[in-house]
């Protein structure tokens, strides 16, 4: 087993474990992305962004960009959601400035009667990842470990590519509901076996992306998502070498849910900027500490716009000193100026210390 070096900054699982923390910790969904030019100047170098999430070394240079150039209290691992279905055989590549696509997507039942987990040995690039950027941070913030939902997996997976009208999907789901659980049951089962391998590889957390489970219907939410998150987090290991092992899950568009997903024993539940914070912590209450929630857009104004909303953000969640992690409502458009990053995090730690010397 790969022996790391202790933990320097601990505030971010502090706070996820809703622990005392002297500030409020802040990382960035894509936060190693191409805003910043030395990730453009990486990815030249690895041809395609499927070659920069397989090359283990240029993952790692990647991943450790933003913790360089940044305070940030977390890194998260580079990779994809979708590691998982093309694993899984269905032949992912990506279109330039089109996306990811699926050469083999599930069209018929016996697409989805052949469909099975991830082989061993598939996805070893990704731990391999986890272990040398684990072993490369050399302490200074912990490592976050991620895949889809089960749901937003099988979107892709059925769609065949990215959606916003879903029709191919629901249609499945309406019509043949019985081929959706199987493959939501094998995705589940696929995605839990996937993030324990990332914690056995060094990751010190992990986030389920629920990217599309805010498509659903309410109704269909709770029986095609939440059900299959839940099953997920059931299956997760919660310790690793007697350290817990946060959980955070994340469904966009999820705010109006967020007392049913805080019930399906995650530690943490992120949230989008369409949710009101103060409220959703008056609903969980102490359930399960709150990730979120600044619209990424408001990282185009000027640093002061910037500081002001920040501090709303701050002021919303209230005076507390433990059980919030700032993060944007959504993923860093490509296309922000990384000196908006900047006072965006000198902002939160200053903010929220201020908060909690008041």
């Amino acid at each position: 087993m790969p022996q790391f070096a202790p933990l320097k900054n601990d505030t971010f699982l502090r706070a996820l474990l809703r622990q005392p923390t002297e500030y409020t910790p802040v990382w960035l969904m894509r936060q190693a992305g191409r805003y910043l030019p030395e990730y453009r100047a990486t990815r030249a170098k690895g041809g395609s962004f499927m070659g920069l999430a397989t090359n283990p070394d240029l993952a790692t240079e990647v991943t450790l960009q933003p913790i360089e150039r940044y305070p940030l209290d977390a890194a998260i691992l580079f990779s994809d959601i979708l590691t998982v279905p093309d694993a899984m055989g269905l032949g992912l590549h990506f279109v330039e400035n089109e996306g990811p696509k699926f050469e083999r997507p599930l069209k018929t039942e016996a697409d989805v009667l052949a469909l099975r987990a991830p082989e061993a040995g598939t996805l070893d690039y990704v731990f391999k990842a986890v272990t040398q950027i684990r072993t490369e941070l050399n302490g200074r913030v912990p490592l976050i470990g991620f895949s889809g939902s089960p749901w937003t997996l099988a979107c892709y997976m059925v769609e065949g590519q990215g959606s916003r009208e879903f029709h191919t999907i629901k249609k499945m789901l309406y019509g043949r509901p019985d081929l959706m659980h199987r493959i939501l049951s094998i995705n589940a089962q696929s995605v839990a076996d996937y993030l324990n391998a990332q914690i056995d590889a060094g990751a010190q957390a992990v986030m389920v992306f629920d990217s599309w489970g805010g498509a659903l219907a309410d109704g269909a939410f709770q029986e095609f998502s939440l059900q299959y998150m839940q099953k997920v987090v059931s299956l997760l290991k919660r310790e690793k070498d007697g350290v817990k092992i946060p959980a955070i899950v994340f469904t966009k568009g999820g705010g109006h849910w967020a007392e049913e997903i805080a019930a399906i024993g995650a530690d943490a539940i992120g949230l989008d900027w369409t949710a009101n914070l103060s409220k959703i912590r008056a609903l969980v209450g102490d359930k399960v500490a709150l990730q979120g929630n600044l619209d990424p857009a408001i990282l185009f104004a000027s640093p002061e716009q910037i500081r002001a909303e920040v501090v709303k953000v701050l002021n919303a969640y209230g005076k507390h000193d433990t059980g919030h992690v700032f993060n944007l409502g959504h993923g860093i458009s490509q296309f922000t100026p990384p000196e908006s990053v900047a006072a965006m995090v000198d902002a939160v730690h200053a903010h929220s210390r201020t908060l909690r010397s008041a």
